[in-house]
């Protein structure tokens, strides 16, 4: 038997019957409840021709761990970009590239929130080493609501040499370190862009940070001496998005 990834929760259902629809293979839906999202869900499965089966909520509870909001989908699992991808991505755009680089982001859900904001932010790419990294699983689908199929999600075997490349085709590294001196909002945002976030404590790896054009922070006024990952993310994406705007 094939391999499956069990897609939960009705935002991740729902953006994965409307984008990638060919890899759902089935879908349970919870028993007794009849809302209209639920609903349109089953209408979209039924114009795919995708079957559903309604089944108590405990069937559902056995099948994943976590909400799952009434609705649980079998799917062939997402596949992850190659560099081959992101240079078709990288070749096809029309505006300055904004791409988000996660160095040793281990943690699913982190890395589902950081998709998500990539997504809000019109983020072309999220980059990853292929070791030490958080990978797509329905843990990352579930968090991410819907920005696990939306935004390319690209594994890189080194991600120093992925870097260097980029550069060599203009695009511009900027790394997060809470050591330097340059604010995030001091720094130039604009132009094609990789934004590369480290993983909490340990930050982005020697060579990763050898290879950066310039180094950011963000100020921090409080106690805590960091932010979650994907709220730094947030933080840094939104401020190359309001730089691009003007």
């Amino acid at each position: 038997m094939k391999h499956v990834d069990f897609v939960f929760g009705l935002h991740a259902v729902q953006t994965k019957l409307q984008r990638h629809p060919e890899q759902v293979q089935e879908i349970w839906l919870q028993q007794g409840r009849e809302d209209q999202r639920l609903q349109k869900l089953q209408k979209l499965a039924a114009s795919e021709q995708i079957a559903t089966h309604v089944v108590p909520r405990k069937e559902l509870d056995q099948r994943v761990k976590g909400r799952h909001q009434g609705v649980v989908a079998a799917c062939t699992p997402s596949a992850v970009k190659s560099e081959a991808d992101l240079q078709q991505i990288m070749d096809g755009l029309q505006e300055p590239a904004l791409l988000l680089v996660l160095d040793g982001i281990t943690d699913p859900h982190n890395l589902g929130a950081c998709l998500r904001t990539a997504d809000a932010a019109g983020v072309h790419a999220v980059i990853a080493p292929k070791d030490k990294s958080a990978s797509l699983t329905s843990t990352v689908s579930k968090v991410a609501c819907g920005a696990a199929e939306s935004v390319p999600f690209v594994q890189v075997t080194n991600l120093a040499r992925c870097l260097k490349n980029l550069q060599e085709q203009g695009v511009w590294v900027t790394g997060t370190a809470g050591e330097t001196q340059q604010l995030v909002y001091q720094a130039n945002l604009t132009g094609p862009m990789a934004l590369v976030m480290g993983a909490e404590g340990d930050g982005m790896r020697r060579l990763t940070k050898e290879v950066c054009d310039q180094l950011v922070k963000i100020p921090m006024a409080g106690e805590v001496s960091s932010l979650n990952v994907s709220v730094a993310t947030g933080v840094c994406l939104f401020e190359a998005v309001r730089q691009r705007a003007q």
